[in-house]
């Protein structure tokens, strides 16, 4: 493996990147940690609306637990549409994607996590019938061939490494590539809740709300495009 398994308080793995010396996820609890911040506080908010169709865009596919999540919902939601684009330049090996146990741990078949990796690149894949996939391999502050349109994004997850492992994410140069996304009413979750950080986004338009952190973290953070 390039990657170094982990296993976290929770009892579902994380890798720590070789290449940025930090982990893909907090080490008390992955699985635990992205249904806080990316479901709980992000996705779960803008079903109660009613909408009939999210479209989410994450930064850092990674190891593809956040993807997982939301499929796993939307097979209990045939009700609504999702659209799902994420974005990874780095991505985990076959043999590491193999050794996370996220299937077991929420109670999904091992296909459904699997499918999320061996799909290809830059094309999107209706994968359910009320789930739809597209998984680019480019740089997402600089691509020039986006797979949505301005504006037209309800949700990002931000999860990129940490500040101190990738900054030019966090700076407002970074940050106006999400604001762009995001229809009126849209939403940004991340982990983050640096002071700079929460700075950054305010400066390129986002109403910055602090929110209470995962277990180990006491806080995270949400930037809304007002309407």
């Amino acid at each position: 493996m390039i990657n170094e398994l982990v296993l976290t308080t929770d009892g579902s793995h994380t890798l720590r990147s070789q290449q940025f010396g930090v982990e893909y996820h907090s080490v008390h609890g992955a699985v635990q940690e992205s249904m806080h911040v990316f479901i709980n506080t992000g996705l779960l908010p803008l079903l109660e609306r009613g909408d009939k169709e999210v479209r989410i865009l994450e930064m850092g596919f990674g190891t593809g637990l956040n993807a997982l999540l939301v499929r796993q919902i939307a097979q209990q939601r045939p009700d609504i549409n999702f659209v799902y684009h994420t974005y990874e330049q780095y991505p985990v090996s076959p043999v590491e994607v193999a050794a996370l146990n996220y299937p077991g741990q929420i109670g999904v078949a091992a296909n459904v996590f699997f499918e999320l990796h061996d799909c290809g690149w830059n094309d999107s894949i209706a994968l359910d019938p009320n789930f739809t996939f597209c998984k680019r391999r480019a740089d997402y502050l600089t691509d020039t061939d986006r797979p949505y349109a301005p504006g037209a994004v309800d949700l990002i997850f931000y999860d990129a490494f940490a500040p101190s492992s990738q900054p030019e994410f966090w700076e407002p140069e970074g940050l106006a590539v999400s604001y762009a996304a995001l229809s009126p009413g849209g939403v940004l979750v991340t982990y983050c809740a640096k002071g700079q950080f929460k700075r950054n986004l305010r400066s390129v338009g986002f109403t910055v709300v602090p929110m209470p952190g995962p277990p180990g973290k006491r806080e995270m953070t949400k930037g809304i495009v007002e309407a």
